[in-house]
């Protein structure tokens, strides 16, 4: 269970308040259920309180540049608030869109590049990042088992069935290659292989 702090409860306050009318991808969950659980899985494995506050608002600059809230003003709130260790690791795990000259990435682009920067990223943000993935692969799969259609949960993603699976098994091959060797990372593994499995056996039973 999430150990109670008034730092980690502003932290998901925080978190509620910008994501507020966000659903997750696909379904009528309000998309503050996803960092929460992220700082649930961080709690799981003992992380600290910066650890778990940079899981909470780990997709606050990305998704939450909207109703007169720029950029730099949620950068400047974060590190405000919760300090810049916080904001540091956010910004680590937070994926650009523009290259250092201003380019627009195109949506390869910018995984690659989110790969890249993981390795000058801290061991804080690939705890996050772990994290983030093993909630994100977990709910794939808990709503693969749970339909009858499985092409309305892939075509959720830009990226199709077989991008995303890729994808997972990307990162958790990134982070090990990185030398990156929490326990988490079993667990991240375990999610891309039962994500290959998955996608395997479906494939066979619709031959």
């Amino acid at each position: 269970m999430l150990g109670y702090s008034d730092r980690l409860n502003h932290a998901l306050a925080f978190a509620a308040k910008h994501h507020d009318r966000q659903v997750r991808k696909g379904t009528s969950l309000p998309y503050v259920t996803h960092p929460a659980s992220v700082a649930l899985i961080l709690t799981r494995y003992g992380c600290d309180d910066e650890t778990v506050m940079a899981g909470i608002l780990h997709d606050v600059i990305e998704d939450c540049v909207r109703d007169g809230w720029t950029r730099e003003m949620l950068e400047e709130r974060i590190a405000e608030k919760f300090g810049e260790t916080v904001l540091d690791a956010v910004l680590e795990v937070t994926h650009r869109k523009y290259d250092e000259e201003g380019n627009e990435f195109d949506k390869d682009e910018k995984k690659a590049d989110y790969l890249h920067r993981l390795a000058t990223a801290s061991d804080r943000a690939r705890w996050v990042c772990a994290a983030d993935k093993v909630h994100n692969g977990n709910s794939i799969l808990a709503d693969l088992r749970r339909t009858i259609d499985a092409g309305s949960v892939w075509g959720r993603f830009s990226v199709g069935r077989e991008g995303t699976i890729r994808w997972y098994r990307a990162v958790y091959e990134r982070l090990s290659d990185l030398g990156f060797n929490a326990p988490i990372l079993d667990e991240l593994r375990g999610v891309a292989e039962a994500l290959e499995k998955y996608s395997m056996a479906s494939t066979a039973a619709a031959r």
